[in-house]
């Protein structure tokens, strides 16, 4: 058993580490509250900051791409010029290519992201699967679950693993080799509405830049109505029933029912709309 002085010691030890954590707290408070901390992107991150950042998106990746394993003929040749198209499109504007840097917003951010030339490198595939798929929160990077079917997820990882191969040559032959890809993905089989996943949808089809979204986290902005409550109303835009094909209709095609809306068409699919329906009308 400890001695009463052991058991003083250890008290006071932690009292005062909890004194010590409420202490830089509040001092870390008053130093955003008063505006003092640099948000500017010309600001960078000093460089203790950026590494714990580093490591830390670096273990949560890892921890939560285990068990991914990449689908059989990952690095095919059809594969891999399907991905230098994804990648064209979506990747080298922020990442670059080989012999291309990125565009002036890639270059702008901060923190910047960096070449993915020797990724492959760096991320087994399974990890840069989930990082494309889910992206990396206050970093700038997207995530592409909703905008970009599995197939394309999967073959823009095979090009990252041939990119430390190519030269800038053949860089520009292989993607000047191939059309531009459908904005949206091709429609997948039918599946029940997913209200869970609708809520997530509702997030990457940024919904809650112009709307208030009942479990959705945003700005308290009101250029759009707010949606909470919406199960309640009669009518969809003044005009259609509320119904939840009909909310699929408005969804995906806001300009078909008022051509004078501004609510812009977000190129969302099928499922999506209707998972998004499927959590909206529960709230």
């Amino acid at each position: 058993m400890p001695s009463n002085r052991t058991r003083l010691i250890l008290k006071t030890a932690a009292a005062t580490l909890l004194a010590a954590a409420a202490l830089g707290a509040a001092g870390g408070y008053v130093v955003f509250m008063a505006g003092w901390y640099n948000i500017g992107a010309t600001a960078q991150h000093t460089q203790p900051v950026h590494d714990l950042l580093e490591q830390g998106m670096r273990a949560s990746v890892e921890r939560r791409a285990r068990g991914i394993d990449a689908p059989p003929g990952l690095m095919a040749a059809p594969r891999i010029a399907a991905g230098a198209v994804v990648y064209r499109d979506k990747c080298a504007q922020c990442h670059g290519a080989p012999g291309f840097a990125q565009s002036d917003h890639g270059k702008a951010m901060q923190p910047v992201p960096g070449p993915l030339v020797d990724v492959a490198r760096r991320w087994k595939p399974g990890e840069l699967y989930w990082i494309t798929r889910n992206g990396i929160k206050m970093s700038g990077m997207p995530a592409w679950e909703f905008h970009l079917a599995d197939d394309e997820l999967w073959d823009v990882v095979a090009f990252m693993q041939q990119m430390p191969m190519l030269t800038p040559a053949a860089y520009r032959n292989i993607t000047a080799a191939s059309a531009a890809r459908p904005a949206t993905p091709a429609a997948g089989p039918s599946l029940p509405p997913d209200a869970k996943r609708g809520r997530i949808a509702l997030a990457q089809h940024a919904c809650q830049s112009c709307h208030i979204v009942p479990g959705v986290t945003g700005p308290r902005v009101f250029v759009g109505r707010s949606l909470d409550g919406l199960a309640k109303r009669k009518f969809i835009a003044g005009t259609l029933p509320n119904t939840q094909d009909n909310l699929v209709r408005w969804i995906r095609d806001p300009h078909g029912v008022d051509p004078h809306t501004p609510m812009p068409v977000l190129g969302v699919s099928e499922r999506d709309a209707r998972d998004m329906t499927a959590y909206l009308l529960t709230r």
